[in-house]
């Protein structure tokens, strides 16, 4: 199932990195620490890299790459517990980030701890930061 989404989200990510090209809403300026709350965080994760999101957050607790025939990795899905917070203030379970290369291209908020696909799950495309 994990390999059938990871194909279905190559196939799409054409689609979601249009999408994520799109101009970001004015008044969006990146800072050195990347919020947690669930809007903000969506608004400016994909401005950071790997390194940045490691060194704040640690490793992630469940990690899958995709790489070519020579190694490569060309895609990754990261999984967080407790990172994010809802509007209300209550912990997602389980934060998904879904890379290409190295930008974030889709955030997914669970409620559950990740080991199944989401049923419930809200998913986000994070809209890319103006370069500086």
């Amino acid at each position: 199932m994990r390999t059938l989404f990871l194909a279905l989200f190559l196939v799409l990510s054409g689609t979601a990195i249009a999408e994520a090209n799109e101009p970001p809403a004015a008044g969006n300026v990146q800072s050195s620490e990347i919020p947690t709350a669930e809007k903000e965080f969506v608004a400016s994760i994909n401005g950071f890299e790997k390194t940045k999101i490691i060194e704040q957050f640690g490793e992630p607790s469940k990690k899958d790459d995709i790489t070519t025939d020579s190694g490569k990795v060309v895609a990754s899905i990261w999984q967080y517990h407790f990172l994010n917070t809802t509007a209300e203030g209550a912990y997602y379970e389980t934060t998904e980030l879904d890379f290409v290369d190295d930008k974030v291209v889709m955030v997914v908020f669970m409620n559950n701890d990740g080991s199944e696909p989401p049923d419930n799950g809200v998913r986000e495309i994070p809209q890319p930061k103006p370069d500086l």
